[in-house]
């Protein structure tokens, strides 16, 4: 949540040839005001490590399904939206498998989009407000028939190839305190000197790319990376929000893009997503499966885990070689996605804004059950770029920690475009 919205890219992104996004991840979350809400718990002593650390149960096992073949369609190479990818008329939603449950939650979720939808301009190049303004207004009264709803209101279109692979993420919660104790890891809030460069204001060649710094003299020079962040570069530039107990769980929690800090006193401190350093992002996983330091049925998010407890000097080194550091903001509230709404654990799905509309639904036909459905697009991930790359939101508990750890999931994606869209963009080409 900009993912949530985050770094993410959902945790099995670790372990794949594509980086995390994100995902509750980087985006646009409203400055709020901090939130602490009690939760008992056990205390230690000042000084002393708590001997809480969250569960770290194993992923859970995917209902195998077969996913619905997708149109035939060549991929366009170098495509910056969805347009420019091709689209092409897919099956129409009747044919299609909807979960009426999934589909409820989808329908909520999507509800909650509307606002934006309606206002907000749309970078897929694909839609405008007034379309998506019939399909909200029936919304409203829906609830009874969430899956007529759906199929009532959509049509179903395929960008690309229409080749999808999808993460997932959750919202972490780790130990940590107020103040600084031996062993701990600061969490910054984002650096007074953090600059954020939109370089479209340059150069129309450059729309749509930015770039984030620092000001050196008179030039803008790349930000601290991990390394000199960790050996306490900030000091001075930053606020510090509070204090990881584990510095893995730090790292992790900094992939998926907000969580929860739950304090001795029982407290938790509910952060998000403020800002990135603006470094390249490096997926750790991929490094340790290529040097062979991932054993069989270690290719999880656990096993990263339980590797980088297990060798503390060695785990620390290769963290650092993700230059990426997330900053973060204190929330009151529930976690909140790209477009500044609540997001929804089953429903929420985080995906690139140039290829799917941000609140539109996205129907998933995977070759694992539990992401197979209807899901709205309701956040972003720095590693979730290009058509048919989605993150899955589920939640946050040991229950969403073992779906997302394992969620590695292909198959075939719709974007879901209200009636009438598809006949003009296609008219129109």
């Amino acid at each position: 949540m900009t993912r949530v919205s985050r770094a993410k890219g959902g945790w099995a992104a670790l372990v794949g040839a594509t980086a995390l996004s994100a995902c509750v991840g980087p985006g646009t979350v409203p400055e709020r005001p901090t939130g602490v809400s009690p939760r008992p718990a056990p205390t230690s002593p000042p000084g002393q490590r708590p001997s809480y650390r969250p569960s770290n149960p194993p992923p859970r096992q995917p209902t195998a399904a077969v996913p619905v073949a997708p149109v035939a369609a060549a991929p366009v190479a170098g495509a910056t939206n969805a347009r420019e990818a091709g689209l092409v008329r897919a099956p129409s939603i009747a044919a299609l498998p909807i979960d009426r449950a999934q589909a409820t939650s989808a329908l909520a979720a999507f509800r909650l989009s509307c606002p934006s939808l309606v206002r907000r301009a749309d970078p897929s190049a694909l839609t405008t407000g007034a379309d998506w303004r019939p399909a909200c207004d029936a919304a409203a009264g829906a609830s009874a028939d969430p899956v007529g709803f759906f199929q009532r209101w959509f049509e179903p279109v395929q960008v690309g190839d229409g080749r999808a692979f999808a993460t997932g993420y959750y919202i972490p919660e780790i130990a940590g305190a107020r103040e600084p104790r031996a062993g701990y890891a600061p969490i910054y809030a984002r650096p007074d000197d953090l600059v954020d460069v939109d370089l479209g204001t340059f150069s129309p060649a450059l729309a749509g790319k930015s770039i984030r710094g620092k000001v050196q003299g008179t030039k803008l020079v790349p930000y601290d990376d991990r390394t000199a962040i960790e050996n306490g570069s900030l000091a001075g530039r930053a606020r510090i929000l509070g204090y990881a107990a584990d510095p893995v769980e730090l790292f992790f929690l900094q992939v998926q893009g907000s969580g929860l800090v739950r304090l001795p006193d029982g407290d938790v401190l509910r952060i998000g997503y403020a800002s990135q350093n603006g470094r390249d992002y490096t997926g750790i996983g991929k490094l340790m499966r290529d040097r062979g330091l991932l054993g069989p049925g270690q290719a999880s998010m656990q096993g990263i885990v339980d590797y980088l407890h297990q060798h503390p000097d060695e785990g620390r080194a290769i963290m650092r070689e993700n230059k990426s550091y997330v900053f973060f903001r204190l929330l009151d509230g529930a976690p909140l996605g790209a477009l500044g709404l609540p997001v929804t654990g089953g429903a929420t799905i985080a995906a690139d804004p140039k290829f799917v509309p941000l609140g539109a639904p996205v129907l998933l036909s995977m070759d694992r059950g539990d992401a197979n459905g209807i899901w709205i697009a309701q956040d972003t991930g720095g590693a979730i770029k290009g058509a048919n790359r989605f993150d899955t939101f589920w939640g946050a508990g040991a229950e969403a920690r073992a779906i997302a750890g394992g969620m590695s999931a292909r198959g075939t994606a719709f974007l879901l475009l209200p009636v009438g869209v598809i006949d003009r963009l296609i008219a129109a080409r």
